[in-house]
């Protein structure tokens, strides 16, 4: 690995709690840290062996020997997601500061490629709403397809610049922001960051992380919370800004109750994550509170631009659970499953926002027959009882390769294929041979 910046190491020793040589050290040494974080809605028990749990985050577990996720079908199923553990700490935070038992209103804002985004999902309830945003178009597909895999349809994905969003004014309960920034807390990691590291960078981030939270300011309602992480160890990046937005701009430090032997350093202005004192990446967050005057909240309309027919809506229930609270919204041809709030953020603001996805695509009616989305095979709210079939280990990795595959079931037509009882995806299967749907972008390659 490359010697760490000088002018960086500068920097932190100044930092009262901070040990260089621990920090150069565990720096120097082979990261063999992996962690997962298990989808609380696709319980089901895993083909490799969970080691000890991530202590603040429920769902978390570290695992010993990492296995090819490439080759695990239900890892493509949505069943977990490959998440640093610092970064779960969001869940402690969120906990600890919100009611998840009301109809929450969370915007993940630089939301790519989704960990914390399905962290929020697997908290709130079904009729909250999280829009889990990314600025970056090749990214915000990504994201799209992660919280599709997540398997709720309370998800809206967009496709906007930070700015947008204060065109909605007093909106969201809690704002997540996990800020683009300088990278240096994933050295380990990625050591020909190192190399990239400057100072200037530093500099450039801190002024764009200013303008990322001025931007996005208006639209938290009053008492709202806002948690800000970043993976830099840099205090330009991190307690300054904390700093800024209390003196600037009204918010107030709202203090995690966290246990001593976890290692996490409170430096006051938010926690610090080292490699050397946690199981974790470099990282950093705080948790502020919104104290201003109060002024009107933005309330939704009543009213929805996508309504499906009641005769097609017909034709869909078969393939989906009982409809509790949920919407069927048709937007340009295609068909998908939301609850209200997303129904109504989509209709509310379709002029402000570019949305990538809205709730969970259950796909398009031709004639008299459902041609599924990919989406649907992946919801939790999908009917099990519609034609599937569960295949094996081999045969499913058969399938997601989009190799011939067998089953020893005689069911023909359109067909769900099931690994553990989850969802990897369609296929019609004929007399003499099987149409494979499975999108050419998931196909593994190796």
């Amino acid at each position: 690995m490359p010697n760490l910046p000088q002018e960086l190491l500068n920097s932190l020793v100044l930092l009262d709690h901070f040990d260089e040589k621990a920090f150069v050290d565990v720096h120097n040494k082979e990261n063999k840290i992996t962690s997962i974080r298990l989808n609380p809605f696709k319980k089901v028990e895993l083909d490799f062996k969970l080691n000890q749990p991530v202590p603040w985050n429920i769902n978390g577990f570290y695992i010993n020997n990492r296995p090819s996720f490439t080759l695990d079908p239900l890892f493509h199923a949505g069943c977990y997601y490959v998440q640093e553990a610092g970064s779960m700490f969001l869940e402690l935070a969120l906990i600890q500061t919100l009611n998840f038992s009301e109809n929450l209103k969370i915007l993940d804002l630089c939301a790519a490629p989704g960990g914390k985004s399905t962290l929020i999902n697997s908290l709130l309830n079904n009729d909250s709403l999280i829009v889990a945003n990314e600025l970056i178009k090749s990214r915000a597909k990504i994201l799209a397809q992660n919280l599709s895999k997540w398997g709720a349809c309370n998800s809206i994905v967009t496709n906007n610049d930070p700015h947008k969003f204060s065109e909605i004014p007093s909106f969201f309960d809690a704002i997540v922001i996990d800020a683009p920034c300088s990278g240096s807390g994933l050295f380990r990691k990625k050591p020909d960051a190192i190399n990239e590291w400057s100072q200037n960078n530093v500099n450039t981030c801190f002024h764009r992380q200013k303008q990322i939270i001025l931007d996005v300011l208006p639209s938290l309602v009053e008492n709202g919370i806002i948690f800000y992480s970043t993976c830099s160890y840099s205090v330009n990046e991190n307690e300054d800004i904390v700093a800024w937005m209390i003196k600037n701009h009204q918010m107030e430090y709202v203090s995690i109750k966290i246990e001593k032997e976890w290692g996490i350093v409170d430096t006051g202005l938010g926690y610090r994550f080292y490699p050397h004192l946690t199981k974790s990446e470099g990282f950093f967050c705080a948790v502020l509170r919104k104290k201003t005057e109060k002024h009107s909240v933005s309330q939704l309309k009543k009213k929805n631009n996508f309504d499906a027919s009641k005769l097609n809506i017909e034709l869909l229930k078969p393939y989906l659970n009982p409809l509790n609270n949920q919407f069927i919204l048709k937007i340009n041809n295609q068909y998908h499953l939301t609850n209200f709030l997303v129904a109504s953020f989509l209709s509310n603001f379709e002029k402000h926002l570019y949305f990538k996805k809205a709730g969970i695509v259950i796909g398009e009616i031709k004639g008299k027959d459902l041609v599924p989305n990919h989406e649907l095979a992946w919801s939790i709210n999908a009917n099990l009882l519609i034609n599937s079939i569960e295949l094996d280990y081999l045969n499913s990795l058969k399938y997601l390769k989009k190799e011939s595959f067998e089953n020893d079931n005689n069911k023909k037509g359109l067909t769900l294929l099931r690994y553990k009882n989850y969802g990897l995806g369609w296929a019609k299967i004929l007399q003499n041979r099987t149409n494979n749907y499975l999108p050419n972008d998931l196909k593994i390659l190796k």
